[in-house]
């Protein structure tokens, strides 16, 4: 699986009692991911980095409606250029398979985002 066909996956709802990933099933996902970094072995994390303070949250408004259309959403911190982007599933206190899809889906909002 390419980073491109783990974005053009879609978020699935979590069900509490599902077990978050273990390290092993982490791995190969985030593998996928360039940038990002698994801390405590349930968060994953990745901060992006923008000319100014409008750039940074010009990009928290462009991952709102991917966020709200997966049922997914991510801790945003924003801060004069930068965003750091936290994801995990709340329900399970860990992650599952849609935080690493909705950890690509924002890299590719962030390769395809406007430039001046």
């Amino acid at each position: 699986m390419t980073v491109s066909s783990l974005a053009d996956k879609r978020c699935v709802p979590c069900l509490g009692g599902t077990p978050p990933l273990t390290p092993a099933e982490i791995a190969p996902l985030l593998a996928q991911l360039e940038g990002w970094t698994v801390e405590a072995h349930k968060r994953l994390t990745k901060p992006f980095k923008f000319k100014n303070f409008v750039e940074a949250v010009a990009f928290v408004n462009a991952i709102m409606p991917v966020a709200e259309h997966e049922g997914h959403h991510p801790d945003l911190h924003v801060r004069w250029g930068q965003v750091r982007v936290e994801l995990w599933t709340h329900k399970i206190d860990g992650l599952t398979e849609s935080d690493f899809v909705m950890a690509a889906k924002i890299d590719r909002l962030y390769a395809n985002r406007p430039t001046a």
